[in-house]
Order: C-alpha cells, then structure tokens, then sequence
C-alpha cells in the first residue's frame, strides 16, 4: 500500500492500514523542511491521568518528530509525486495508491501518472470539489479498463478508482453531533441511510429496535469522566452492532437504530416551493399592505356598482380613477358616489407611501444580493459555527439543509465559504473569534450550540472556553488536530462543565477508516461515528469470503464485527429499469433488498451492504487475502 500525502491524514490513513489491516505501507511525504506536524495516532491508556501529562506526552511525541516508523512501514521523502517518485516506490506492483493531498489538482495529476505505469493499480483520491470527482473516477476506471483489455467495463478487473473527501465524510458527524436527536445520515450515490440516536428506555417502556440495533452508547454517558467510547474501554465503551441478547439485556445505555433505509435520486436543489418570485423582493409587511390596498379598491368598486348600478368594469375604471386623483369631481352627482370618490381619494393617499417603500424594498435587496447578513433581532436557539474552509462550508451546508439556524463567525472575508454563505443567506459576523465582542455579535449567549472548526486548535480551544464562561450549559463540539488532545480536552471540559454536553472530533480520525476501506477493494459508502469509534457501510461481494458464502443472513451475522444489512441485485455498474423478480421474490427497480428474512442463503454471486467496525472488514478482506495466497 502507497500513501501519498502531506497533512495529518495521510499519517493516519498509514497507521490505519498497518494497525487494522496489517498492511506494508510506503508513505510519501514531503521533505522535512515543509512536512506539517505528524499527529498522535496512538492514545494514552492511563483513563486517571491529569490533564497537564497528557497533552505534554502529546506534544512531546509530537515535538520530536513522532514515532519511528514501524516495521512494516518505509518513509519516503518527496516535493511531489512524478513518475520518477512513483516507481522508486513500487507503484508498477503496489495493491492500491493513496492521494491524500490538501490540493485537488496534485492528486489529480499524480492519478492520471500512477494510471498509466499500473492499470491494475486500485486508486483512492481525495477530492473536495464532488462533481469533478465523479468525472475523474469514472475516466481512470476506463482508461483501466481500455489497457488490461476488459472492455468497456472493468468485470474481472481488480483496480478500481474510488474518490472521496474527508469533508464530506466528516461534516455529517460535526453536523449531529451539535443537535439533539439529530439522525445520522450516509449518502453516497442515492444510497441514503439514517440512523438514529435513542436515549435510554424509561422503566416500563419497550424500546422500538427500527429495522436493527447498529450500536449500544457508552455506559458512563452520565458519568464526567468517561472516556466517551474510546478503543479498548471494554464494557464501559459503545458496543458497536450487538446481538440481540446485549440489546435486551442492557439497561440504562442509548442506542443507535437503523430507523430507515431508503434509495433515491440525487437530490434537488433547495427550491423556493410554492412562493411567489416576487417574495425576495418585498418583505412580508409590505406584501401584505399590497394585498390590503388591493382588497380596498375591490370593495370600493364593488360600493359603487351597487350605488350607481353600473357594469363592474365600469365601476372599477372609476374607482381607479378617483384613486389616482384623475377623475372630476362628483359635484352634482348622488351623496353616495361623493362618499366613495372621497374614500377612493383617501385610499390613494395611502397607496403612495406604500409604493414608496416597494421600491426602496426592492433597491435594498439588489443592493444587498452580495453583501453578507446580519444576525437578526431577537434570534435565539441557533447554531454559530466558527471557520468557513473546507470542513465548516461542508457543515455549514449539511446544517441549512436540515433548516437549522446557523450564525458563521469568519476571520477572513475571502474564506472559501463566503460564496456559500451568501448564496444561503446565512448571517455571517466577520472578526477574530478570539477578540472581545465576536462571539457576542453571533448571539451566543442565546445559542444552542457551538462548532469550532477552524484549522487552529488554540482558537478553538479559546473559543469553547469563552463561550462556557458564558453560556455555562452550552452544546459545544471542537475541531481538534491531534486526536489525543482532543481526547484530554473533552475529558477536562466534561469533568468542568458536567451537565454541558461536550464532544472533541479529528477530522483524520473521523475520514480515515473510510479511505483505508476504500484501499482494501470495497466500495466504501459511508460512515457513521458512535462516540469516538467509528461504524462503516460497505458493498461486499459474497463470493470468495466463507464467513458469507453459504451461509444465511442470520448465521453471517457476527456481534461486534459485521452484519448483513441489504442484498443489491442490480448488475454490477448499473440500475434496473424496472421491477425485476428473482425466484419468487420481487425486486425493485433500485435493485436494494432490505427487509433480507434471516433464513436467506448468501451465494457467490450475491453483493451485500453490510455494517461493519474496522477490525471487522479487515478480518473479512484479511482472510480472503490469505486464502488468495495459499492459493
């Protein structure tokens, strides 16, 4: 396995395939002198150790340049990824290739390179910009297929070309982590699943298991000084997809359920729905004293046909007429028709001021197309999210659309989701979150929750300390770099502030269980963080793994590392049309097949969506290795 990189998730992603995948890793760094600081990828056992030691052990790893590579594990220092570095480093007969550059075009160029010395190579990119990801994928997957001669299609070849980005794979996590009760969401390709994060059953009361129980929260959840489900905390920890009898038998633990699995299209843009064009030029206030002029002049229209008897185009030409002052006046005509001609009149005075403000309404909102929003009046309840780069544009989108009020704090007007903030018409407040006054102007005191996901954990750090000055029972989640800081931060602050929910996330940590699928061969659709451990959903081809191959969906099951959660009987590639039926059951036209009875017998040529834990889908791609090679 190659690793390209030059930020924290390429070391990661390395220490990922060496740990659980036991892997041989080259990783490709940068030289020295412009290579960013390594992160602590191992964490400190010792749950009862103070603060201070931990994050000094922290940097003091940190400080000496980390760990030494582990033995099966070589470093390659290298400006950028040429053809020259590419063969130096085996990628003519390497498994799969990694790019994990913070540049788009350096990964692309380095593919495109990589592709052409190894058709058979298994490509994982990193790409943030999605829609030229899927252009990019799609054109290695048939330049590989056209050089090994497979066709138009890659059947039978093993490279693949899987593009991801640890934004988007982070930003669902940031997002639910924020809000209460908020669904956890993987959607890749149309494949949509939720899961939903359950709070403990009252005595008396059943829980609804949803289609499965995909993991058990941790048991010190009320405890300050629980250690939030990190690896190896046993029993205390979550207890990702456990049988039927842990769910039954636990007490006083939260769940994560699978409440609803669903395949749809892409989705649509956010629409305006039923409102008129006309609704962003003018406010509410004033539409609705057009309408009640409108409703005026009808009703004096009406007046004067039943005084004068005439016909109700007549009757309104006139009242038009008096309304704009353009009408003799009705000396000699009945009482009747002086009194409306004077209400026409009156009606007129008003309707000049109205049409007044529709103009300058209409000025100001052209005016302020481009120019960045406020936080309103009076607003309360919302969600200020701190840093708008790569991580907080990708959260800030997963937020509006789930129609969640959002106020951004920025430091720099030219951040890469400015453009987003105004196209969503979110309120902005531009300054430094560290200076008096910033966070004030974002209304935190009457804040639901905070996200601090700018690139610099000291800010963060700041900003979360502030805001629990102020707001004591704030809902804060923190974007942190080194995930054993993060670690001794959310202890400390949970140890403080022990009725305040508090949650410190890596955004390597969070993204590399998904590269390292990717890079084993499997379709990676998504994942699901419970706590500090993460749950993966991946398409696995039955054939060729005896832990499925023969088996029903009920013996395949295995606690705590996989379980069967769909069968897909679309041709590799491709969607059906239409209904299909397969035996005598009836297959829709997704081809996705989720309500599998435990008593179905997986065969060779079946492809599954399963959930699984990381150790799990390595011992499932693991052991077919080894049987490939004793074959």
């Amino acid at each position: 396995m190659i690793v390209c990189g030059d930020d924290g998730l390429a070391h990661r992603l390395a220490a990922e395939l060496r740990g659980v995948y036991g892997e041989q890793v080259t990783l490709v760094v940068p030289p020295s002198g412009r290579r960013v600081r390594q992160p602590v990828v191992g964490r400190a056992r010792a749950a009862s150790a103070a603060l201070l030691d931990r994050v000094s052990a922290a940097v003091n790893r940190t400080g000496a340049g980390g760990a030494e590579p582990a033995a099966n594990e070589q470093v390659v220092e290298a400006a950028e990824v040429t053809e020259a570095v590419l063969t130096e480093v085996g990628a003519d007969r390497a498994a799969a290739l990694a790019l994990v550059y913070d540049d788009d075009e350096t990964n692309i160029r380095a593919a495109l390179t990589a592709r052409r010395l190894n058709p058979r190579l298994r490509l994982v990119l990193r790409l943030y910009n999605r829609r030229l990801g899927q252009h990019i994928e799609e054109l290695l997957d048939q330049t590989a297929a056209v050089a090994s001669g497979t066709g138009p299609g890659t059947a039978g070849l093993d490279a693949s070309t899987t593009v991801l980005s640890d934004a988007d794979t982070a930003a669902p996590a940031l997002a639910a982590t924020a809000l209460v009760g908020t669904s956890k969401v993987v959607q890749t390709e149309g494949l949509v699943l939720r899961a939903v994060e359950r709070q403990p059953p009252r005595p008396g009361e059943v829980a609804d298991p949803g289609l499965c129980t995909l993991a058990l929260l941790s048991a010190t959840s009320n405890d300050p000084a629980g250690a939030d489900g990190s690896e190896g905390s046993g029993e205390q920890g979550p207890r990702l997809l456990p049988d039927e009898a842990a769910v039954a038998s636990a007490t006083g633990r939260g769940t994560v359920v699978l409440e609803q699995v669903s395949y749809s299209g892409p989705s649509l843009p956010a629409g305006r729905g039923g409102v008129p064009p006309f609704a962003s030029l003018f406010s509410r206030r004033l539409r609705w004293s057009l309408a009640g002029l409108v409703g005026c002049v009808l009703a004096l229209a009406v007046a004067l046909m039943i005084v004068t008897g005439e016909h109700p185009l007549y009757a309104t030409y006139v009242t038009l007429l008096d309304l704009f002052g353009i009408n003799d006046p009705a000396f000699h005509e009945s009482t009747g028709e002086q009194v409306l001609q004077l209400l026409s009149g009156l009606v007129g005075l008003l309707l000049l001021p109205v049409l007044l403000a529709a103009v300058l309404e209409a000025l100001g909102t052209f005016r302020s197309a481009s120019a960045l929003r406020k936080p309103p009046r009076g607003l309360g309840g919302h969600v200020v999210l701190l840093g708008l780069g790569k991580i907080g544009t990708r959260v800030l989108t997963r937020l509006r659309e789930l129609h969640i009020p959002v106020v951004c704090v920025e430091s720099d007007p030219e951040a890469r989701g400015m453009a987003t903030a105004r196209r969503l018409r979110v309120p902005v407040v531009l300054g430094d979150v560290t200076q008096e006054g910033v966070l004030e102007a974002a209304k935190i005191h009457r804040a639901h929750a905070l996200l601090a996901l700018t690139s610099a954990d000291t800010t963060n750090l700041e900003a979360a300390l502030y805001a629990r000055s102020v707001r004591p029972d704030l809902r804060v989640v923190l974007r942190l770099y080194d995930d054993d800081f993060a670690t001794a931060v959310y202890r400390t602050l949970r140890a403080a502030h022990p009725f305040a929910l508090t949650r410190s996330r890596s955004v390597s940590h969070l993204a590399a269980p998904a590269f390292a699928g990717a890079m084993m061969g499997r379709q990676i659709l998504g994942a699901i963080p419970v706590e500090r451990r993460v749950l993966l959903f991946a398409e696995v081809e039955v054939g060729g793994h005896p832990q499925l191959e023969g088996r029903t969906v009920g013996e395949a099951f295995r606690a705590g590392a996989w379980r069967v959660l769909a069968l897909n009987t679309s041709p590799p590639g491709g969607r059906r049309s239409e209904d299909e039926t397969r035996g005598e059951e009836r297959v829709p036209a997704s081809g996705l097949v989720w309500d599998l009875p435990p008593a179905y017998v997986l065969r060779a040529g079946d492809r599954v969506v399963l959930a699984a834990t990381r150790r799990g889908l390595a011992e499932l791609l693991g052991r077919r290795r080894r049987e490939r090679a004793g074959a």
